[in-house]
């Protein structure tokens, strides 16, 4: 069976008392790692990097990003016009994207100062899972 990228709903509650982020859809039992991503500028796209078999999920802490994944058919030399997923997600709401294993992404802010949280279902070091491509590799 092939999985997709997909969004999982969050949502927001605001009331007096301020804003209550959530997203009651989300299982979370599988993260063992998280680290959080803050982009230099607007321009820079943090790409192509991806994992054989760790799965991610991104969600955006503050501002907006562009998410781009590709699912790769040949990790020792892609085809360069594989279909590209396209995914923009903001702080508004507790929305995670789940980008499953076999894919690499593309990550882009589009707000300054945007963070975007990164879960991860291995530790660092635990698998040897790590796959790189030039940002421009995928370009047709």
């Amino acid at each position: 069976m092939v999985v997709q990228p997909s969004v999982i709903e969050g949502d927001c509650y605001s009331d007096a008392r301020g804003s209550l982020f959530f997203n009651n859809e989300f299982d979370a039992s599988q993260i063992k790692r998280i680290y959080i991503i803050n982009n230099i500028d607007l321009e820079f796209v943090r790409g192509w990097q991806g994992h054989k078999i760790e799965q991610r999920w991104f969600s955006a802490i503050s501002g907006k990003f562009k998410i781009d994944l590709i699912k790769i058919d040949n990790w020792d030399q892609p085809t360069k016009g594989l279909k590209v997923f396209s995914f923009v997600i903001n702080s508004d709401k507790l929305n995670v994207i789940h980008v499953p294993q076999g894919y690499v992404s593309s990550i882009q802010s589009l707000e300054s100062n945007s963070k975007l949280l990164i879960m991860a279902d291995y530790l660092l070091g635990e698998i040897e899972d790590e796959y790189r491509y030039h940002i421009d590799y995928f370009k047709i």
